[in-house]
C-alpha cells in the first residue's frame, strides 16, 4: 500500500488507538498520521535489519488489457517535428 491510497489517521485518532495501529503497521497495513487534514508522517513496518520495508511494486498490473503498437515510438512522429521546427 503505498503508492495507492494508503489509510489516513488524524492525530487524535492515532494517540487514542496508537497500540493498535502500531500492531497493524507492523503486520503490513502502513498509515499517515494527518494533522488538520494535512498528511505529516507515514508509519510502515520495519525489517528484520531495522531498516524499512521497500515499498511493494504491483508490476504486471494492466497485462493483457492493453495492448503496444510496434510503431508506438513513431506515433505523431511528423506532429511532433513540426511544433519543434515551428512548421
Amino acid at each position: 500500500m503505498d503508492s495507492w491510497v494508503m489509510r489516513q489517521v488524524n492525530m487524535q485518532e492515532a494517540k487514542t488507538h496508537l497500540s493498535r495501529l502500531v500492531e497493524e503497521a507492523a503486520a503490513g497495513e502502513p498509515f499517515v498520521i494527518c494533522k488538520a487534514g494535512r498528511p505529516m508522517v507515514r508509519v510502515t513496518p520495519l525489517n528484520e535489519a531495522g531498516a524499512a520495508a521497500a515499498p511493494l511494486r504491483r508490476l504486471g498490473l494492466l497485462v493483457g488489457q492493453c495492448q503496444v503498437p510496434d510503431d508506438f515510438d513513431q506515433l505523431a512522429a511528423a506532429e511532433i517535428a513540426d511544433l519543434f521546427e515551428g512548421a
